[in-house]
């Protein structure tokens, strides 16, 4: 079968911050009309973006733009747009734009590693969060993007070591994103098949935020290759609880409840998840599951893998 429900793994903690231009300082020359404009759209960009007017930011960055083209930041601001639409393209090229105005900007080389990310561009993104370490050694966003890259890339190790930097730079106070690295540092433990340091993480980033569901799905998956099919069972269901319609937990719970042999409660999860795959237009992963029950359902031995 194919392991549609595999390990979530994050999206990576938002990179950069929407960039306002520095307010005039007193005894500052005067500036031209223009200039003033070009802020003013660079700010209602900004408003539009807090918003989520994601269109018409786009439009009035691209309006600072055309008035001062030299403004790095708008472009940089246009790029983190592009990227939450998912217009990579056009974000690398934003990004790459700002770059040839100020070479040394840092949230230019974050944005744009990010969507090289998304691209699935690896290696790339690696290239730019090296170049933000050499600038700012302390930026955690840049080692904890840089693991996210090389877990894809399967260099375990080196994203361990990545997360373990995030984790000396980050504020102590910020749970949430420490939660996150912890659950990430977690997942590439147990793609080393280290289930005592994957299970200690997963266990952290569920004391940092009670209501991470990934957490307790992950947590769930490491019981699982433990033996531990009554922990597996409870994390699943606590991942659920949270997230009701994560259709990939109501698979492996259904799966371990029918390694067990509770077979009834095994195909009410399987039938849950094919639904929540159907309802989320996952047709693959929905046919996959149908198939999955009707072997389940067959007289002979069928293996199966929990994720």
């Amino acid at each position: 079968m194919s392991r549609f429900y595999r390990i979530l793994i994050s999206l990576g903690i938002v990179v950069a911050i929407l960039i306002l231009p520095f307010k005039t300082q007193a005894l500052a020359a005067p500036t031209s009309s223009t200039a003033i404009s070009a802020n003013d759209f660079l700010i209602l960009g900004v408003e539009k973006t807090s918003q989520g007017n994601l269109q018409q930011a786009i439009e009035d960055f691209t309006q600072a733009i055309a008035l001062d083209s030299n403004l790095a930041v708008a472009y940089i601001n246009r790029c983190l747009v592009y990227i939450q639409l998912g217009d990579y393209q056009y974000a690398t090229e934003d990004c790459t734009q700002a770059l040839q105005y100020n070479p040394n900007n840092v949230e230019a080389y974050l944005n744009r590693g990010l969507a090289y990310y998304r691209q699935g561009r690896y290696q790339a993104a690696v290239a730019d969060y090296n170049q933000v370490t050499q600038f700012n050694p302390v930026d955690y966003r840049a080692y904890y993007n840089r693991g996210l890259a090389r877990f894809e890339q399967e260099d375990y190790q080196g994203a361990i070591a990545d997360y373990n930097q995030a984790l000396r730079q980050i504020l102590q106070q910020d749970n949430q994103q420490l939660a996150t690295i912890y659950n990430d540092r977690g997942l590439a433990y147990l793609q080393q098949g280290n289930l005592s340091g994957a299970m200690l993480d997963f266990s952290r980033a569920i004391r940092l935020n009670v209501n991470d569901a990934r957490a307790y799905y992950n947590r769930g998956c490491a019981c699982h290759r433990q033996g531990d099919y009554a922990g597996a069972i409870r994390d699943f269901t606590h991942s659920l609880q949270h997230h009701p319609n994560q259709a990939e937990a109501y698979v492996n719970r259904g799966l371990v409840r029918y390694q067990i042999g509770y077979q009834q409660a095994a195909f009410e999860d399987l039938y849950r998840a094919a639904k929540c795959f159907c309802n989320q237009r996952q047709m693959r992963a929905y046919r996959q599951t149908l198939n999955l029950i009707q072997k389940l359902r067959q007289p002979s031995p069928i293996s199966f893998e929990v994720a």
